[in-house]
């Protein structure tokens, strides 16, 4: 196979109330194959379905992407709360594993949004369920009508809303070459305190972490609190990063193919 593999994690949904099924968004295939130069294979975040060790035997790269659900608060010793459901505790089961998997054996690794948040919770750190409710923070949700419904233009709702403030020096500026961007906000939960192996690249206008890096990782290990996968094929930012992540899952490719694996 010429092209490298990145698996691309599934969400629970359940079809007309009653059928179970793994969606993934398809801007985030689209990212992989149009950008990252990638094969996109969506698996099933589900253990009960998803062996963590012949995956990894079988990708070159993993995204974690979005999704509506949040991480369980359980996860990081939190009393779950009904106003902050809904919770997919199978994909908590299979992302945080996985991701400290990946960061052992050096598998390409780039989370999104609910990914990103994944990455802190696996290496001890915590969520608050609502960012916006902290003193002096912003509200980093999508943005809505004035009678409350979601706004329905995408462009609107996928629009860059504040700066993120990268570290100088740091694996983001450089990669993106500055120091100060501007991206889009559509969260409610963000990183309160810091996993052990995770290092801020980048901070939004109201301190709120919007960049990570896993420290010492043995590969790329990058996460995002912004959709970067909305807009890479015209955004030179998140194109820049969907292209390294490519970068690194080809040379993955390339080191397991003369492996014979």
């Amino acid at each position: 196979m010429a092209r490298p593999v990145i698996g691309v994690i599934g969400n629970a949904r359940l079809i007309d109330n009653r059928f179970p099924a793994q969606i993934v968004g398809e801007n985030n295939m689209r990212a992989v194959a149009a950008v990252a130069g990638a094969l996109p294979l969506m698996f099933a975040a589900a253990p009960a379905i998803t062996d963590l060790g012949d995956l990894l035997d079988t990708v070159d790269g993993i995204l974690l992407t979005g999704g509506r659900a949040n991480v369980h608060p359980t996860r990081f010793n939190t009393e779950p709360c009904a106003a902050h459901e809904p919770y997919d505790e199978d994909r908590d089961a299979v992302a945080l594993p996985l991701i400290e998997a990946c960061v052992a054996r050096g598998v390409p690794l780039f989370g999104i949004c609910r990914g990103f948040q994944e990455m802190n919770v696996a290496f001890g750190g915590s969520l608050h369920p609502e960012i916006r409710d902290l003193p002096g923070r912003l509200n980093h949700r999508m943005p809505r009508l004035p009678n409350g419904e979601i706004h329905p233009d995408l462009e609107v709702i996928f629009a860059d809303r504040h700066e993120v403030r990268l570290t100088p020096g740091g694996a983001f500026a450089r990669l993106l070459g500055r120091e100060t961007i501007r991206v889009n906000s559509l969260h409610g939960q963000g990183i309160l305190e810091l996993g052990g192996r995770i290092v801020i690249e980048g901070v939004a206008e109201d301190e709120t972490v919007e960049a990570i890096r896993v420290r010492d990782a043995a590969g790329f290990a990058l996460g995002v609190q912004w959709h970067a996968e909305h807009d890479p094929a015209t955004n030179p930012l998140n194109r820049a990063l969907f292209e390294a992540f490519g970068t690194a899952a080809a040379t993955r490719h390339r080191a397991r193919v003369a492996g014979g694996r």
